[in-house]
């Protein structure tokens, strides 16, 4: 495993939004500082891109919040919460920062995933076999532990809660109104992650427009 940072390596964020939202929900009643996390993922070295994944659930407060995290300095990606026959709701990423992370690979030293979700510990030992440095940071107390051995260096965001929590600034309404509408029910949204990455998908694009 690859256990040394330095100043020149090149590092790409993935930050899992609705996985942080929802840890910091059940676990502390707070909203996540990603400014912090995003200071923190870099440590001084060269940042190439950094992406928030985020779901459209079309309520009030959503658009400001993704201009927020823009202005922080993450690209947005979102896509539109699915909503099924009989009420069942789908709205995830995991292929999509799957994709993003390998299409990525061939340009970075580091990639740091910001999220505790185990569907991506194959991508993980994927991206180490090209040689990247891999790096979690997530709540300890939620992120699965395959995940948390499978990276080079594990960052528990439990162990500094007043760097990556806003304390004093509690969810509003509205705020739990985006996740929740967005939190899929009655339909298993876990992505074949593993898939896309035994799949035919191998192939490097360094093209994300």
């Amino acid at each position: 495993m690859l256990s040394q940072q330095h100043h020149e390596q090149r590092v790409g964020v993935f930050i899992d939004v609705q996985n942080l939202y929802y840890s910091a929900k059940n676990l502390y009643r707070l909203k996540v500082n990603f400014a912090n996390i995003l200071k923190t993922a870099i440590a001084g070295r060269k940042l190439i891109r950094a992406f928030a994944y985020v779901i459209n659930a079309d309520v009030e407060g959503e658009e400001h919040f993704h201009q927020a995290l823009e202005k922080i300095g993450f690209e947005v990606r979102s896509k539109d919460l699915q909503v099924f026959f009989g009420g069942a709701k789908k709205g995830d990423w995991d292929v999509g920062i799957a994709m993003d992370v390998m299409r990525m690979a061939p340009k970075l030293d580091t990639v740091i995933l910001v999220s505790g979700d185990g569907d991506f510990k194959d991508l993980l030992d994927y991206v180490s076999s090209l040689g990247c440095r891999t790096e979690v940071i997530a709540f300890g107390k939620t992120a699965s532990s395959l995940l948390k051995a499978q990276a080079d260096q594990f960052i528990d965001m439990d162990k500094d809660t007043k760097q990556f929590l806003l304390h004093g600034v509690t969810m509003t309404r509205n705020a739990r109104e985006v996740r929740e509408r967005s939190a899929p029910k009655q339909m298993n949204t876990k992505t074949a992650v593993s898939k896309t990455i035994g799949g035919k998908h191998h192939g490097h694009s360094t093209n994300l427009g």
